[in-house]
């Protein structure tokens, strides 16, 4: 029974596989092209792929001035400036002014009480006076003594010893009379100098400024000519002096006249300016010596109707030694190495990408910038890196059927 069944199910099976066979042959055949439109085609190269972009880092040619300077640290100081010192000996009785306060010209500045020697220089004079009185009456008689002895010895009424020592006597009473108009004399000297140091009690301010500097306290005893410090210092603020320290390797290149700027840390982004008054020409105290750098001062004074800047501050100094203004500027560090004839060579990017060689004559230069004389034009590109390599072409395509 069994087989008898299965040889029933084989036909079966084998009408349901030949149905799929046709049916997927059908389908194969409306999908496939007709075979008259089709044309082989040859298989196409590969190609690199697109150069990509590359950003280029460009600097534009700007005008703007150049300066051309010789740097230097600097400090302030007094340019117009007096010291008081005392022109009679005694004590002084009163400080009329305080550091910082403001004098004029002839304005009492301390009194002094002088020492008391005119009283006795004058009872000195008197007992000169009598005494020359007196010896002048004794001069007198000696020469009446000596006329008498000379008109006895004509008559030979009396001997050659009186004659002799009378004119002895009168010779020493003459000597004795010039002693004493001498010491007169001297004395008067003395007086004059007195009453002259008298009318000095008064110390009186020599210029109109600024009390910089007290030394003085009253009762304090003082001298003519005494050492040590003023008894006050009076500058006047209004104008005040720049002292800078130059290099030796700079100092050559700086000339009386030249504009010379300066900032000052008190006062950020403020600039001060003058004009080089004297380059002092013995090297600054400290410097030259066991192998040290020479240093040299240089001198010129600034204006300070404000009284903001003071003695003593620090300066940051820029000699102009040449300037170029409204010039053609590029950056220094794109220039490279120069030529036989003293050109650069840089390179350009022009509007449609394409970079171009310009060779530049350059002038003024500094640190950063140059000044550019001929070669390029305000607004251009010019590289500030290496000219980039140019993008692979590709390859032309294989024609048809080519092996």
């Amino acid at each position: 029974m069994n087989n008898e069944k299965d040889g029933a199910r084989r036909p079966t099976r084998l009408a349901a596989t030949a149905l799929m066979l046709a049916l997927t042959a059908d389908i194969a055949l409306a999908q496939a092209p007709d075979s008259a439109e089709a044309t082989p085609v040859a298989a196409a190269p590969a190609l690199p792929p697109p150069a990509m972009e590359v950003k280029l880092d460009t600097v534009t040619v700007q005008r703007g001035d150049l300066l051309q300077t010789v740097d230097a640290i600097g400090k302030l100081q007094f340019h117009r400036f007096a010291d008081v010192s005392p022109q009679v000996a005694g004590q002084i009785k009163d400080v009329l002014f305080a550091v910082g306060d403001a004098v004029q010209e002839g304005k009492l500045l301390i009194e002094i009480t002088p020492a008391v020697r005119a009283e006795s220089s004058r009872a000195q004079m008197a007992r000169l006076r009598a005494e020359l009185a007196d010896q002048q009456a004794q001069t007198d008689f000696a020469e009446l003594q000596f006329k008498r002895q000379t008109q006895l010895k004509a008559q030979n009424a009396t001997r050659e010893e009186s004659v002799e020592s009378s004119r002895m006597n009168l010779s020493s009473a003459r000597a004795r009379v010039d002693a004493i108009n001498a010491q007169i004399q001297q004395l008067e000297a003395t007086l004059k100098f007195d009453e002259e140091s008298r009318r000095h009690k008064q110390v009186l301010a020599p210029l109109s400024g600024t009390v910089v500097a007290v030394n003085a306290r009253a009762g304090q005893t003082v001298n003519i000519g005494q050492p040590g410090l003023p008894l006050m210092r009076i500058a006047d603020l209004s104008q005040l002096t720049v002292q800078a320290r130059v290099a030796e390797v700079d100092i050559t290149r700086l000339k009386r006249g030249m504009t010379a700027n300066f900032q000052t840390p008190g006062y950020p982004g403020r600039t001060w300016s003058g004009k080089l008054r004297q380059v002092l020409p013995v090297p600054a105290d400290g410097t030259g010596e066991q192998g040290k750098e020479t240093f040299y001062n240089v001198l010129f004074e600034v204006d300070n109707p404000q009284q903001e800047l003071m003695s003593g501050m620090t300066t940051q100094v820029q000699f102009i030694v040449a300037q170029a203004k409204d010039a053609l500027l590029l950056p220094a560090n794109l220039l490279g190495r120069r030529d036989a004839g003293g050109l650069y060579q840089v390179h350009v990017l022009n509007a449609d990408g394409s970079i171009v060689a310009r060779t530049v004559k350059i002038g003024l230069r500094t640190v950063l910038q140059a000044q550019v004389l001929s070669g390029l034009e305000a607004g251009e590109q010019v590289l500030a890196g290496p000219v980039p390599a140019p993008a692979p072409q590709p390859k032309p395509l294989a024609p048809a059927g080519a092996p």
